[in-house]
C-alpha cells in the first residue's frame, strides 16, 4: 500500500496546519462570546433580576419603563440593587443606553437614589447629542427632563415660600415682640409716675395735716 500522504506535497505539514486554524477559529470565537458577555453585563444588559437588561433594543422602551416601575413601587432591596447596576454601568461602559437608563432611575421618584438635578444634566447632555439618539430614547429623554425640570421648579417654589412664610412669621413675631415690649414699657412708665404722684400727694397731705394742727394749737 502506497502512503498516500507522500503523494501530497506537505501532505502532514499541511494537516497540522489545518487543525491549528481550526484551533484558533474556536479560541476567537470563544473569545468573542465571553466579551459579548462582559460587555453586556458592563453596559448594564443584565438587570437586577439577573435577566438581560433589553435597552439595546432601540424601538422598545419596556425595559426602562419596568425598571422605573421597580424604582418607584419596589422592596428596597430591589430598588437599590437596580439602582447600583444602573450606576455601574453608566460609571464603567458610559455610552447611550446605559447613561440614559442612569438618568431615568435618578428621575424616578420613590427610592433613595433619585436626584433630579442630576437627572436634569444627564438627559441635557444625551439630548445635546441628539443623532446617538433612537426616536424612543429621545422621546424618553425628553419627556423626563421635562417632568424632572417641573419638578424641580415646583421644588425651588415651595423652598421659596416657606422661606416667605418663615420670615413673615419671624416679621410677625418680631413686631408682636416690640409691640409688647412697647406695652411694658408704657406700664413701667404709668406704675412709675403713679408713684410719683403718690410721693407727691402724700407730702401735701402730711403739709396740710401739719397745717392744721398748728391751726388748732393756735385757737387753743
Amino acid at each position: 500500500m502506497h502512503n498516500t500522504s507522500s503523494k501530497i506535497p506537505g501532505g502532514s505539514r499541511g494537516g497540522k496546519a489545518h487543525g491549528r486554524i481550526l484551533i484558533a477559529a474556536l479560541m476567537l470565537a470563544t473569545l468573542t462570546a465571553g466579551c459579548t458577555q462582559v460587555n453586556e453585563w458592563l453596559r448594564g444588559d443584565r438587570g437586577a433580576s439577573g435577566e438581560p437588561f433589553s435597552g439595546v433594543d432601540a424601538g422598545d422602551p419596556t425595559p426602562y419603563i419596568d425598571e422605573m416601575s421597580q424604582l418607584a413601587s419596589g422592596d428596597p432591596a430591589t430598588q437599590a440593587e437596580i439602582y447600583a447596576d444602573a450606576a455601574a454601568a453608566a460609571r464603567l461602559t458610559p455610552d447611550t443606553v446605559s447613561r440614559l437608563r442612569f438618568a431615568l432611575a435618578l428621575a424616578t421618584p420613590g427610592h433613595p437614589g433619585t436626584d433630579p438635578e442630576l437627572a436634569q444634566n444627564i438627559l441635557r447632555e444625551l439630548l445635546s447629542e441628539t443623532e446617538m439618539l433612537t426616536p424612543v430614547e429621545r422621546a424618553l429623554a425628553t419627556i423626563h427632563l421635562h417632568e424632572v425640570e417641573e419638578r424641580l421648579t415646583l421644588n425651588a417654589e415651595t423652598r421659596r415660600l416657606r422661606l416667605a412664610s418663615a420670615r413673615e412669621n419671624s416679621s410677625e413675631d418680631e413686631a408682636v415682640a416690640q409691640r409688647i415690649a412697647s406695652v411694658e414699657s408704657e406700664n413701667r412708665r404709668l406704675r412709675q409716675s403713679l408713684a410719683e404722684a403718690e410721693e407727691k400727694l402724700e407730702a401735701i397731705t402730711s403739709i396740710e395735716r401739719s397745717i392744721r394742727e398748728q391751726t388748732d394749737n393756735a385757737e387753743q
